[in-house]
């Protein structure tokens, strides 16, 4: 697609919150050379990171588990079990990787590894998640995590055995897209496990 496949005609911001929502009306270029005339609405929260940390000596992953309102009231359960996530809010990403990580596991973490940046729900939200992924050790630990009250977080920190996470998505316990990106990753990159005699 060029430049000259979208003519935006004009916007309305709709709400200016926690994100900004703004519907767009634009003449999109078809691949048969017509012009559509659309309207979308289009959530903008800045962008994101994520990452899976995984023990190799004990084979856990670190999950979090906390309440995620629009889950709630699409029918989900009340709390989410997914990888620590934050908003980047200006700071360059693996630096505001390792900054989340101490405030919801608290477990400070140097070394990530960024594997790619996604969109998540590119239907109706402009933010993407860098994904990151790293190992950790229980002398990792620096304290609680939780998150931060002030910001309404009251995250529960879970170490869960790797093949537990797996058949977590199976049975439904773990429905969060990013969590479920980093488990296939790990899933299809992690060291086998020796046999056993």
């Amino acid at each position: 697609m060029s430049a000259d496949t979208i003519s935006i005609l004009n916007s309305r911001v709709l709400s200016d919150d926690w994100g900004k929502l703004t519907k767009y009306d634009f003449d999109l270029l078809r691949r048969d050379g017509n012009r559509q005339r659309q309207a979308r609405e289009v959530y903008d929260r800045g962008n994101g990171a994520t990452c899976l940390l995984h023990d190799p000596v004990n084979d856990t992953v670190l999950l979090t588990r906390q309440f995620r309102l629009p889950v709630y009231l699409n029918g989900g359960a009340a709390a989410l079990v997914e990888t620590p996530a934050g908003l980047l809010d200006g700071a360059e990403a693996a630096e505001r990787m390792r900054a989340e990580l101490i405030e919801e596991t608290g477990y400070r973490i140097d070394r990530l590894t960024h594997l790619y940046d996604l969109y998540m729900s590119p239907g109706s939200v402009t933010e993407y998640l860098a994904f990151f992924v790293g190992t950790y050790s229980a002398s990792d630990r620096m304290g609680q995590g939780g998150g931060k009250i002030e910001e309404g977080e009251d995250i529960e920190v879970l170490h869960v055995p790797f093949d537990d996470a797996l058949h977590m998505i199976g049975r439904g316990e773990i429905c969060d897209a990013k969590t479920v990106v980093l488990l296939q990753h790990l899933a299809l990159t992690r060291a086998p496990k020796p046999a056993q005699e």
